[in-house]
């Protein structure tokens, strides 16, 4: 096992996504520098009898090449067919040779917000209405959330930590995060890390609609999701997955890996204060985003651009913002900040990995994705959310924020690599 250490370095080295935007990571940036939305009308039920009726889907998905035979893909519920999927996307881009690696020191940790919310449904069907013994033997392990990452570790022998983040909206966020940190005590070398979410069911729609959580703008899909924008009037839900190699520098150096950016700090926090409203003032944010760059060694001046939660909701978006003030002070109107849920809709577990790639490629490529759907101030989110149109600028130190129901933050920070 690979040696013990704090000043261990972590670089990414690979990227695998599956999004409304496209089902790889170029195809996915590529519309989210251009501006644009993959939400529309829900087509994957009928939804005319709900509040809410569109979603941001993933359109002509073929899980196939990455598992082992259809039966396999059979017996995967839908997030986990993303979170294996984006996993095998993100170990081809990588380069690793896998049989040349010691995989005892490969970890995986896909995490998901909500699990088989599909196979639940499904199967409490059958069992209502055809009796239990013609439930499917493998509705245990398709529903439960650790599952995406059970299958990834299993179809590619990867023998080293190996578990399943669950903070809601934070999921993704957290594993990257506990994935940094286990190479940084030299627990792994490898890790692929992020999150996995397939909720676009009518559970899953009527259970966020009961709690007057999303956008009702039905009649415009297209700019449903508009964070920090006056006129927003909740979030817009997304499914899929983001999956990241996080690896340590000396390893990634020895087999001449590309390296995209360097990961170098991470903060979590609880608010400890609601189910799902955000504590007063963002002040659990704060400290979070602060632990982050505690971490990290860095002061808040340094930091180029923030990939903000900003799902679109009236009063998430206005926390954030007023933790953005106090973290980073008068710097704060320096700052580029901007959500990508106005494109992609709020993908749950998996939003904060799909940003963190984001992140990533705005560190390499030097420009940051726009706010979409921004059309009107609003006096309380007063920042430069780069409003609509990308912008080439140079990012060096990049945050990206997730805040979950149940007070569950996280926050983790990426840089330009430098050797």
């Amino acid at each position: 096992m690979a040696s013990h250490g704090t000043d261990r370095r972590v670089v990414i080295t690979g990227m695998g996504a599956v999004t409304p935007l496209g089902n790889d990571v170029h195809t996915f940036w590529q519309a989210l520098l251009a501006g644009h939305c993959g939400i529309d009308k829900i087509t994957r039920f009928d939804a005319a009898a709900f509040d809410t009726r569109v979603a941001g889907e993933v359109k002509s998905f073929v899980p196939g090449p990455a598992f082992p035979s259809p039966k396999e893909v059979r017996r995967a519920d839908r997030y986990s067919q993303f979170g294996v999927f984006a996993g095998h996307q993100a170990l081809l881009d990588s380069g690793l040779d896998l049989n040349r690696e010691n995989r005892d020191e490969i970890g995986v940790i896909i995490g998901s917000g909500i699990g088989g919310l599909e196979t639940t449904t499904e199967q409490h069907k059958i069992l209502l209405e055809r009796g239990p013994s013609r439930m499917s033997p493998f509705t245990i392990p398709m529903l439960i959330g650790n599952m995406a990452s059970g299958l990834f570790s299993m179809y590619n022998g990867l023998r080293g930590p190996n578990f399943s983040t669950c903070s809601a909206c934070a999921t993704g966020t957290h594993a990257l995060g506990e994935a940094w940190r286990a190479i940084k005590m030299g627990d792994a070398q490898i890790m692929f890390a992020g999150g996995a979410e397939a909720t676009i069911i009518p559970i899953g729609i009527g259970s966020f609609c009961a709690m007057k959580a999303m956008s009702t703008r039905n009649d415009d899909p297209k700019h449903s999701s508009r964070p920090f924008d006056r006129d927003r009037d909740g979030f817009v839900m997304g499914e899929g997955s983001g999956v990241l190699v996080l690896e340590e520098l000396e390893h990634a150096k020895a087999r001449g890996a590309r390296i995209y950016c360097e990961f170098v700090g991470y903060g979590n926090t609880a608010d400890a204060y609601h189910l799902t409203s955000p504590a007063p003032g963002g002040e659990g944010a704060a400290r979070c985003m602060k632990a982050a760059l505690r971490s990290a060694g860095l002061d808040p001046s340094r930091v180029s651009y923030i990939n903000a939660h900003g799902t679109s909701t009236p009063q998430g978006d206005v926390c954030e913002t007023q933790a953005i003030k106090t973290v980073f002070g008068q710097h704060a109107n320096k700052l580029a900040v901007s959500s990508t849920k106005g494109a992609t809709g709020h993908m749950l577990g998996a939003a904060g990995a799909v940003e963190m790639i984001a992140c990533a490629l705005a560190i390499r490529d030097g420009v940051v994705p726009p706010t979409i759907n921004y059309q009107v101030p609003d006096p309380e989110c007063d920042l430069d959310y780069v409003p609509n149109t990308a912008r080439q600028m140079p990012v060096d130190f990049v945050v990206n924020n997730s805040f979950g129901f149940g007070g569950h933050n996280a926050t983790v920070i990426a840089k330009k690599f430098v050797g």
